[in-house]
């Protein structure tokens, strides 16, 4: 039977949604319909994908609004008389029709310190505890489909924070190599709070709900990694040891200059990561006492006191970035 499509042709100077009525056979899914439309209605529709089976990442799309592996989602989950609407993820600027630029993601990648073996121990000696293992094996299932990174709130609405937020896929990822036993990069914490914007989170899994490989981004990574931060800086025995002890005997977080398997394990030389940050201190090597005294420790809200969540449908934004748009408008 023939079903309506409404899918959105244009590239990155605009473009619009067209209607195409399309036969659909049992057991076909998303993918299968656009190339469909290759084949009969519109050759030159461009859409990434490359596995056919959900493994690749690739084929990420916006579907009826919600981010989705087009290969992944059946027509027989809609009704029979209902439209299909096709967009591009629309947190990254468009290329052409339903493909779009993560080329933010890679260079986010790229910043993230690689793991970092222990010293005097060679590859092929690495030993750990089946416990070990189990704790993050869960994060190493992700296809890099980058749907959780399109679905976050922090750089969906607002692309002045892209430069300071990595996004989901690379906090499980900092949340990974903290939790393995045989990284010796000790700063993982500091640098997820300091340089990855692990504060902008502020924990609505969406980006769990639209994981098609049921990574429980938000309890599993983010939430512990939020939770290591806040016993890193606000807890009361480190908050008396920074009183008692000097600064420079505190420093103990720089970077690693450790060559790990992946890279170097302070970051990719040439890239535009920044060094973590300490609390700021006064010429005596303690804290300021208005920071202890403050009443949102660690920075006010990037979305600002007067916002409230969930926000009202006429104050939410989707539209596809302006490359030409000045940040901050």
């Amino acid at each position: 039977m023939k079903r309506r499509f409404r899918v959105w042709r244009g590239d990155a100077s605009g473009g619009d949604l067209r209607d195409f009525d399309v036969e659909v056979n049992e057991g076909e899914v998303v993918l299968d319909i656009i190339h469909r439309l290759q084949a009969t209605e519109t050759p030159d529709l461009a859409c990434r994908w490359n596995c056919k089976a959900g493994k690749c990442g690739s084929c990420s799309m916006e579907i009826n609004g919600k981010p989705r592996l087009g290969c992944m989602t059946r027509m027989s989950t809609f009704e029979e008389n209902e439209t299909i609407t096709i967009t591009p993820i629309r947190t990254f600027p468009v290329i052409r029709d339903l493909v779009t630029d993560v080329s933010f993601n890679y260079e986010k990648a790229r910043e993230t310190p690689a793991f970092a073996p222990p010293a005097g121990v060679a590859p092929g000696e690495y030993r750990m505890q089946q416990v070990d293992v189990e704790r993050s094996q869960e994060f190493r299932k992700c296809i890099e489909c980058f749907l959780c990174q399109n679905t976050c709130h922090v750089i969906r609405d607002h692309d002045e924070n892209k430069p300071a937020f990595s996004g989901p896929r690379y906090f499980i990822r900092a949340a990974e190599l903290d939790m393995h036993p045989l990284d010796s990069l000790e700063d993982r914490k500091e640098y997820a709070q300091s340089s990855q914007g692990l504060g902008f989170c502020n924990i609505t899994k969406c980006c769990t709900e639209v994981c098609p490989e049921h990574i429980k981004i938000t309890d599993n990574a983010i939430i512990p990694m939020k939770e290591r931060v806040v016993d890193r800086r606000y807890d009361p025995l480190v908050w008396l040891g920074r009183k008692i002890f000097r600064r420079d005997q505190l420093e103990n977080m720089a970077p690693s200059s450790t060559v790990g398997v992946a890279g170097t394990s302070g970051g990719v030389p040439n890239s535009s990561v920044r060094p973590p940050e300490n609390a700021p201190t006064g010429p005596d090597g303690h804290l300021d006492v208005s920071e202890l005294l403050a009443p949102q420790q660690g920075g006010m809200s990037p979305f600002g006191d007067d916002m409230t969540f969930p926000m009202a449908p006429e104050q939410v934004t989707y539209h596809h970035p302006d490359p030409d748009r000045p940040a901050g408008h």
